[in-house]
């Protein structure tokens, strides 16, 4: 049987140079095997997607996001950080059971998909239910649990062994659409001690590390205060990025490290980060929504950075549309380096698929035979949509993630011509709805 199991015809296909063509593409099981130029797939196929004159791309990769916190979406706005947390968020946070977890991490999924995103890196708490929901909805995501141990010994022990058994029991999980990591939550809630362990865990396990660098200029003076350096020349010096490019003990460099925020830095610290080849996560939207200031994102891509794009929590955003971090993160750095010219709409579409599944050590985020199979189909004829004398320029500019017509992840159609067929979309809704309530009441009880 020389048939495909899926061809995706009738579209404009962004090819790995970023230039749109029309062309076919044909998947067998997981992964892209032919794109060729229109009417040139002549093989049957099992199933095929009509993409209507749509605009074929890899789908989106969000690298840091809270998924569960889609329960805390508008619960508590317009804060400074701290209070924000420590009056309103770890609360309602305490409260939230494993079933809730699931409600909320379904819910996200379910905004993803819809909204063009195929894979995502999380770090939070039951992270079980996070991964069961990754599983059930067909989405990819490198999972971590998040750990805190404030310095005390027997917190750190307790944390890392939660981390542990998460790591062993869901790596490859989901028909290998789960990756895990270890999530130590920052260098400033997280001991030096704590964090040396982590690196060394995750290299024993072959698993990667998800942590929040220089998020506010709070944890820049703080640990300034406490070691005389920032947190990324403490965390280097403590071999927590391993070695120069080249792998260090037990091959593991920074390329396993997907840094958050990475706001506070100095090019010496942008150095650092370039030559331990970590992976940088910018969160424009959490960023300025916080007041946490903006990361230096242009110097990092000049510096040769990884740099990708992510949507963090719903309680700092309030939503998981990557189209509008694409969209924010491209006008935000021309606004901030007063050069229109910056982050032009190709290298900000790359960020957010190319350079995205990298981080997360994916082999997607661009259209090409071999390539996993993470496409999603951007309508071209809605008004806003129209004329076409950039494509790129359309999806950085115009787009938002309710164009999203059709979303492919690992060989799968998730959703068809804005019909998801892999959950039930008001079931989820009406459940994430009961799960706030209830956390809420709970929470309302101890005032």
């Amino acid at each position: 049987d020389n048939s495909m199991d899926l061809i995706i015809r009738n579209g404009f296909v962004r090819g790995a140079d970023g230039e749109f063509a029309r062309k076919d593409i044909a998947i067998i099981n997981d992964r892209i095997d032919t794109i060729a130029d229109e009417g040139h797939i002549n093989e049957s196929a099992k199933r095929e997607v009509d993409a209507k004159g749509g605009f074929v791309i890899p789908g989106l990769v969000n690298t840091h996001t809270h998924l569960g916190m889609t329960l805390l979406r508008g619960y508590a706005d317009d804060l400074p950080l701290f209070e924000w947390l420590s009056e309103h968020i770890w609360p309602i946070e305490s409260k939230i059971t494993p079933e809730h977890m699931y409600a909320g991490a379904m819910l996200g999924c379910l905004e993803m998909i819809k909204s063009g995103t195929t894979a995502f890196a999380d770090m939070y708490i039951h992270e079980d239910k996070v991964a069961q929901a990754v599983s059930d909805s067909g989405m990819r995501a490198n999972l971590a649990y998040g750990m805190i141990d404030l310095g005390d010994k027997e917190r750190a022990d307790s944390e890392l062994a939660e981390g542990k058994r998460f790591v062993a029991k869901w790596q490859g999980g989901a028909d290998g659409r789960i990756k895990t990591m270890y999530g130590p939550h920052a260098p400033n809630t997280c001991s030096r001690e704590f964090l040396i362990r982590v690196k060394e865990q995750a290299q024993k396990d072959n698993a990667m590390i998800h942590i929040h660098i220089l998020e506010t200029e709070a944890e820049l003076n703080e640990m300034k205060e406490k070691f005389g350096m920032c947190s990324i020349n403490m965390l280097d010096e403590a071999g927590f990025f391993g070695e120069d490019g080249k792998d260090g003990a037990n091959g593991t460099n920074g390329t396993n490290i997907i840094a958050a925020h990475c706001i506070w830095l100095s090019d010496g610290d942008i150095k650092i980060l370039q030559e331990r080849g970590v992976n940088i996560s910018h969160n424009p939207t959490s960023n300025m929504k916080l007041a946490s200031g903006i990361a230096p994102v242009v110097k990092m891509l000049d510096f040769g950075c990884n740099v990708s794009l992510g949507t963090d929590g719903c309680a700092s955003n309030n939503n998981l549309d990557m189209f509008g971090e694409i969209k924010l993160a491209a006008i935000l750095h021309k606004m901030d380096t007063n050069n229109p010219s910056a982050l032009p709409a190709k290298t900000v579409l790359d960020m957010a698929t190319i350079n995205g599944a990298k981080a997360l050590g994916i082999d997607a985020g661009v259209l090409a035979p071999g390539k996993l199979a993470d496409i999603i189909i951007v309508d071209g004829n809605k008004p806003h949509m129209v004329p076409h004398h950039n494509i790129t320029s359309n999806l950085v500019y115009s787009a938002t993630g309710s164009d999203v017509m059709t979303t492919i992840v690992n060989g799968q159609v998730l959703m068809e011509n804005y019909k998801v067929l892999v959950m039930d979309e008001n079931s989820i809704i009406e459940q994430a709805q009961n799960a706030a309530k209830e956390m809420v009441e709970a929470v309302n009880k101890d005032v």
